[in-house]
């Protein structure tokens, strides 16, 4: 038996996995490749295997980074079954759709500048035909079941708290009359977060792959992390701007609205005036609100309640471009939460355009920015960056607020891999920054004195 590293090692995208038995190939998550300088390339390239040999796909969570080129493995000949929760399946629905629309509108833009030049049409990664059938392929089942996939394979999904539907898999494998288990963390998401459960422990394998993310630091807590946010939020309102909010749709903008309506309840802040600038995160806010047995105690009761989702912030959600694009003629007291969360595309790089070089405008950051990514390069401090063709001034504040991350930090990472009571043979740690991986590998090691190893992109390795 043996694994393959296809994409999210020493990066955080492309998230791929190929297990290869003596009956069976099974690959665990099909990310897309996103905010690197070869990611669009990288994406394009045939898959270093063919699709049609593929026995089945095991999908950890929704998120396009390890969802994003199913449509292109079934579009390219796989004929299989994919399975994941059943929330999962409803983000999926969402999602994929979302991301082929956006592969035809660039692929149609691209077409038009090239065609002015006397060049070769392009057509898109894949198309909406291509998502639709691809969701054809996906099976829901529910947290907690044994599930026999392939000749002498089995899958548990486990609640991995990261974001609606996300799970941790425990793989077994029999071969050779030896049955070997494999537990893949997907990504794991921090305790104490709004919404949904915190993520399961585990207590036994023999060989993780254990994401790293945030492997070499700590967040704030959700204490000291939420009283950061309302202070940005009334700092921003009180000098007369608008806060933006760069939000993946799908986890992060329905914990921040959980967060707008915990500040009301409180009488922290009253009367905000927040925009939802994301169709897909209307629709996604619309699936989560079907999946309660995902949500933790505390939403639970609020819902029993009636105090979520309703509550005295007022929430406008934009669908149309008419409709966003009335929202820039506002020059005070919005908080506009919009897609994308890295500001690779979307509609936040719009208010990125009409906000960012206003002193008494803020941009809160409120999940992680990968390098490459225009999210990042404000992070990092840029004097300016291009919108548009457009040279834009960095000129409104720029926060970051980690701790509403839905990746679990180092001690959270720590405190998950302490959980399993036999020793595994080897962790490998994939799903961060090359020197963020490096670092917690030596950090996993010198703490447990277990091999931890970081492998490289197309890496096999022998089980």
């Amino acid at each position: 038996m043996k694994i393959q590293f296809i994409g999210g090692v020493r990066s955080v995208t492309g998230s791929s996995y190929l297990i290869t038995t003596d009956t069976a190939k099974v690959l665990v998550d099909c990310g897309m490749f996103q905010g690197m300088n070869d990611g669009e390339k990288r994406n394009l390239r045939p898959f270093p295997f063919k699709p049609s040999e593929i026995s089945v796909v095991l999908l950890t969570h929704a998120h396009i980074d390890h969802s994003g080129l199913i449509p292109k493995l079934v579009k390219d000949g796989f004929k299989g079954k994919i399975f994941t929760t059943r929330a999962s399946v409803d983000l999926c629905g969402i999602l994929l759709l979302d991301s082929a629309h956006i592969h035809e509108r660039d692929a149609e833009w691209e077409t038009r500048k090239r065609m002015r030049k006397g060049r070769k049409a392009v057509a898109p990664l894949y198309n909406i035909a291509d998502a639709a059938e691809s969701l054809s392929h996906i099976e829901g089942i529910d947290y907690d079941v044994i599930l026999k996939v392939a000749p002498n394979i089995e899958v548990r999904f486990k609640d991995a708290g990261h974001i609606l539907g996300s799970a941790i898999l425990e793989l077994w494998v029999m071969e050779k009359g030896r049955k070997v288990k494999i537990v893949f963390s997907g990504d794991l998401g921090q305790k104490g977060a709004p919404i949904i459960k915190d993520p399961t422990y585990i207590s036994d394998a023999d060989y993780i792959l254990l994401e790293s993310t945030y492997g070499n630091r700590q967040h704030k807590g959700m204490k000291e992390t939420i009283n950061e946010f309302a202070g940005a939020i009334a700092e921003t309102l009180r000098k007369g701007g608008n806060v933006i909010i760069p939000s993946f749709a799908v986890g992060r903008t329905q914990d921040i609205l959980y967060i707008l309506n915990q500040f009301s309840r409180e009488g922290r802040l009253n009367n905000l005036n927040v925009f939802i600038d994301s169709p897909l995160a209307t629709n996604a806010t619309r699936v989560f609100l079907k999946h309660p047995e995902c949500f933790d105690k505390e939403t639970l009761e609020l819902i029993t309640k009636g105090q979520f989702p309703k509550g005295t912030p007022i929430l406008k959600f934009s669908e149309t471009p008419e409709e966003s694009m009335s929202i820039n003629r506002i020059k005070s007291g919005a908080i506009i939460i919009a897609s994308s969360g890295m500001c690779e595309a979307g509609r936040v790089r719009h208010h990125l355009k009409h906000n960012l070089w206003r002193e008494e405008c803020s941009i809160v950051f409120v999940g992680f920015q990968a390098q490459g990514t225009l999210g990042r390069q404000i992070v990092d401090g840029a004097k300016t960056v291009k919108l548009f063709g457009e040279a834009v001034a960095v000129r409104a504040r720029v926060y970051t607020i980690g701790g509403l991350s839905a990746h679990a930090d180092k001690n959270g990472l720590m405190d998950w891999l302490a959980h399993f009571k036999t020793k595994p043979r080897r962790v490998f740690i994939v799903h961060g920054e090359e020197k963020t991986s490096l670092e917690f590998s030596k950090a996993v090691h010198e703490k447990f004195i277990m091999s931890a190893y970081v492998p490289n992109p197309m890496e096999e390795v022998r089980l």
